[in-house]
């Protein structure tokens, strides 16, 4: 089962370390599609247009994801650069993340040892400095109730984090409520035993992923 709500990057994070004259600057930044994380690698490489190389690595999804990754060694020896990125960044506990490693050489060569270490702690460094916030994948439910029931029913959406959008008096009440997609089934269910059958329900609608606040 995909995951509904995990951290991402907060906002765009830089920083830069020094390995034998090499300088390695990492900028991270929060993409939710590949087109996203393409178009962020892009505006990294017009940013720095004379570097050596700006390698790079993305992972879309929640923490850990395989299914829809990116990676690259703009130059450098296969293997050195991408691939140990994009490992930091799996095993980073972050989702919808891509990250350019911006190198300029100092003139000393490093091996591919070396090199392996300094992609490796560029993105672990810039990691550690990255401010997080949650994702959450948010639903939209519209429903209709009796009256009787609404004090009840408002105070039994808190349980499920649900926000309350809207709130209409016609015959019936028609309640509009936004709340995390992972509470969706466990809500009306409550609902439903809470008025015996009564409560209608109208079509769900999923809405733009976004932090929880």
């Amino acid at each position: 089962m995909t995951a509904t709500r995990y951290p991402i990057p907060a906002a765009t994070c830089r920083c830069e370390i020094e390995v034998k004259k090499s300088h390695f600057i990492a900028t991270i930044e929060p993409t939710d599609t590949p087109e996203a994380a393409l178009a962020f690698i892009s505006r990294i490489k017009q940013e720095f247009p004379d570097a050596t190389h700006n390698c790079w690595a993305y992972l879309i999804g929640p923490p850990g994801s395989s299914d829809r990754i990116g990676l690259s060694d703009d130059g450098e020896p296969h293997g050195v650069a991408g691939k140990p990125m994009l490992m930091t960044i799996q095993h980073g506990g972050i989702g919808d993340i891509t990250v350019v490693v911006t190198r300029y050489f100092g003139g000393t060569k490093l091996g591919k040892g070396g090199m392996v270490k300094a992609y490796t702690q560029a993105v672990k460094t810039a990691l550690e400095q990255l401010d997080t916030t949650e994702k959450i994948n948010w639903v939209k439910l519209s429903i209709k109730i009796s009256y009787q029931l609404l004090d009840n029913i408002e105070r039994l959406l808190p349980e499920f984090e649900v926000l309350l959008l809207d709130k209409q008096f016609t015959e019936q009440i028609c309640l509009t409520l936004k709340l995390p997609e992972e509470n969706l089934f466990q809500l009306q269910t409550r609902l439903t035993d809470l008025s015996s059958g009564q409560i209608e329900f109208s079509k769900e609608e999923k809405l733009s992923p976004c932090s929880g606040d």
